[in-house]
């Protein structure tokens, strides 16, 4: 699991919303290009991992999912990580340490998914687990194109939704370590829930790729979206095991 990246909501010097229209047109495309590429990669690297590195994928999915606080672990390196990645795809001195930031992350990513998807596969087999993959993908992005098509269209602004993410999403983290302190499963209704925040999430961070990210961080401002999808498609995925293993 991890937690979409805040964005920085204090006024930035050069911001696209200061830009003419051609330029933040310009960066908007950018910005979704890159996020593009980086879903297609952590796809790639996914599949990757599971098929030329099946052991060692294997093997790390075990030991993360064995012992009540080494997925507390994973999770910390993780969230580690994430801040690094972030603080590299906002450098303001070479475009390559941005790049190398996103694909941190993309890898990092990659690597989290491993083990809800072997739990898919050994739960519900192979055939199974693919079915469930594609649909909490399918549902994934047309929840986050659904989002973004409505802001862009309504041209609203969303920036009220930071306080309130901010504590809900405190309250979540708290929820999980709770969980992992006292060994309760978080069941659909928090899967749910997460999927809710997501979407808030998904609204305010549109909102601030529009207004507030400077023409130069468009890396950084597609680091920050696929961070949301990436969460997003994880509760999706969570919750459609959880709904099946229910049948």
């Amino acid at each position: 699991m991890a937690f979409a990246a805040m964005a920085d909501r204090r006024p930035i010097r050069g911001a696209v919303a200061t830009l003419g229209v051609s330029e933040r047109v310009s960066f908007l495309r950018r910005t979704y290009a890159h996020l593009g590429i980086a879903l297609v990669a952590w796809a790639a690297a996914t599949a990757g991992m599971m098929r030329f590195m099946p052991e060692t994928s294997l093997s790390f999915s075990r030991w993360a999912l064995t012992g009540r606080w080494n997925w507390f672990l994973v999770l910390g390196a993780f969230m580690l990580v994430g801040y690094v990645a972030e603080r590299m795809a906002r450098s303001n001195t070479s475009r390559g340490i941005q790049y190398g930031g996103l694909a941190l992350f993309v890898a990092a990513e990659a690597l989290l998914l491993q083990p809800i998807l072997w739990v898919a596969i050994i739960r519900f087999g192979a055939s199974e687990a693919d079915k469930l993959i594609l649909n909490a993908g399918l549902i994934t992005v047309t929840i986050f194109v659904g989002l973004t098509a409505t802001v862009f269209l309504t041209k609203k602004d969303f920036s009220f939704l930071r306080g309130i993410l901010t504590v809900l999403t405190f309250a979540a983290l708290g929820v999980i370590i709770a969980s992992m302190i006292f060994g309760f499963q978080l069941g659909a209704i928090f899967c749910g829930a997460m999927i809710a925040l997501m979407a808030g999430y998904i609204l305010y961070q549109t909102s601030a790729v529009m207004k507030d990210f400077p023409p130069t961080h468009h890396v950084a401002a597609a680091l920050m979206l696929f961070s949301t999808i990436a969460t997003l498609f994880w509760y999706v995925l969570q919750l459609l095991m959880s709904l099946k293993g229910d049948d």
